[in-house]
């Protein structure tokens, strides 16, 4: 088992070599989660990267030449599938998801500072983004996650921008009941949480 403070000094340690290229980013998926959700052991480390249409190999080539690659065709499925999987010298995994989509764009933007230690500091997602990026995945760990979120950040969540931001995503993926899950999800939530006061 792979523990947090490991995991979160690998992502310092990728977050130093994008600030150096002065590149636009932020973490997501159990980075962000630890700071929105309910603290949770997680074992990689997600960002998007933001590298528009057409120039990933720049990004990818000088990834590939700080970091190790988890398989031997790393580059060519990094530019079929827009996510670069990495491994760092400490062992920690490293999934870069190639952002140029404009929520990828967005949720960079409105990305913001986490400081987990004295001295010690990551740019993540949202709480908002993390929820959309977490609906959108869709797995059992990613909906557990949406709920943690939801819990603690109740009254606190922009559910305005979750809504505007999540249908045209799902619409791509041809998914849209996870909107109507998502939905229920938030109004057992708040009747739960509104029972307790």
């Amino acid at each position: 088992m792979i523990h947090l403070p490991r995991v979160l000094a690998a992502a310092v340690e990728v977050q130093s070599l994008c600030q150096q290229q002065h590149w636009r980013f932020c973490f997501i998926g159990g980075v962000a989660v630890q700071r929105w959700g309910e603290p949770r052991l997680t074992q990689d480390v997600d960002l998007t990267l933001l590298t528009g249409f057409g120039k990933e190999e720049q990004f990818i080539d000088l990834l590939l030449g700080a970091y190790s690659a988890r398989r031997a065709d790393a580059r060519d499925f990094a530019l079929s599938h827009r996510v670069l999987l990495l491994r760092t010298a400490s062992g920690v995994d490293v999934d870069v998801a190639l952002g140029a989509f404009p929520f990828e764009e967005r949720s960079v933007q409105r990305s913001s500072t986490w400081t987990w230690a004295e001295g010690q500091s990551l740019l993540t997602c949202s709480a908002e983004d993390l929820v959309v990026h977490k609906a959108f995945a869709g797995r059992d760990l990613d909906w557990g996650d949406v709920e943690r979120v939801l819990i603690r950040q109740h009254g606190k969540l922009n559910l305005g921008q979750i809504r505007s931001e999540l249908p045209p995503l799902l619409e791509l993926k041809g998914e849209s009941e996870a909107m109507s899950k998502l939905e229920q999800m938030i109004a057992k939530v708040d009747r739960r949480l509104k029972a307790k006061v």
